[in-house]
């Protein structure tokens, strides 16, 4: 199956996919890590896009902020419930990809 060109994806819905995806994967299969494989394949899915329209400074920050956001999920589950949480992390990770590769 070919990849669409990285200049052409749209990498909000990606980013949300990976975080939304890698959580329900974990959760539902028990199998963490394959929750992992989820939310990296994602995160590098997006990353190629996030190169190719910005460069390394902004695509440096951008998985920064997927990556923390995953972190950061889960103490903040234990004040918020696992929901609020991944939803939470979801909306700044890939509102901050929209703001800074998608919108134009």
């Amino acid at each position: 199956m070919p990849l669409s060109p990285a200049r052409s994806l749209s990498t909000a819905p990606v980013v949300a996919l990976g975080l939304l995806g890698g959580y329900l994967t974990a959760r539902e299969t028990g199998l963490r890590p394959l929750g992992g494989v989820v939310l990296g394949a994602a995160g590098v899915f997006a990353g190629r896009t996030w190169l190719a329209k910005r460069g390394p400074a902004v695509t440096a920050a951008l998985a920064a902020v997927y990556v923390l956001g995953f972190g950061a999920s889960h103490p903040l589950a234990k004040k918020v419930g696992a929901w609020p949480s991944v939803l939470a992390v979801t909306a700044v990770s890939a509102g901050a990809s929209w703001a800074l590769v998608d919108r134009d």
